[in-house]
């Protein structure tokens, strides 16, 4: 979760903003912003207040500044719904490519899957 967490955080500054998501997200391709109901930027924001969301639950603020512990605080929630282990690891090794950073994950990369 820290690797996927720091590799939004494209600036390191420990925070996960809409300037981050800009170098790793590209929102061009969302059908709302192709159909033009939607701007780049709507998109991105949409993206950060899903983890802000369940954080706001419990009392925090909903500012756009995604911090580690909302991140952690939405995964831990999606995770509670997944029975294995492995599969969520996986999951989060796809969603954000983690395969392409760390040759541990090799094996989990979609390319490499048989099945």
């Amino acid at each position: 979760m820290i690797e996927a967490y720091k590799k939004l955080d494209k600036d390191g500054s420990g925070e996960i903003t809409i300037k981050d998501l800009k170098g790793v997200y590209n929102a061009r391709n969302h059908p709302e912003v192709k159909s033009g109901k939607k701007t780049e930027d709507d998109v991105l924001y949409e993206f950060l207040d899903t983890f802000e969301l369940h954080a706001s639950l419990r009392g925090g603020r909903r500012d756009h500044v995604i911090e580690l512990s909302e991140f952690f605080e939405y995964y831990n929630n999606v995770s509670a719904n997944i029975d294995d282990d492995e599969y969520f690891k996986t999951m989060i090794v796809n969603a954000y490519k983690l395969y392409d950073t760390n040759p541990l994950y090799q094996d989990l990369a979609p390319f490499n899957r048989r099945g």
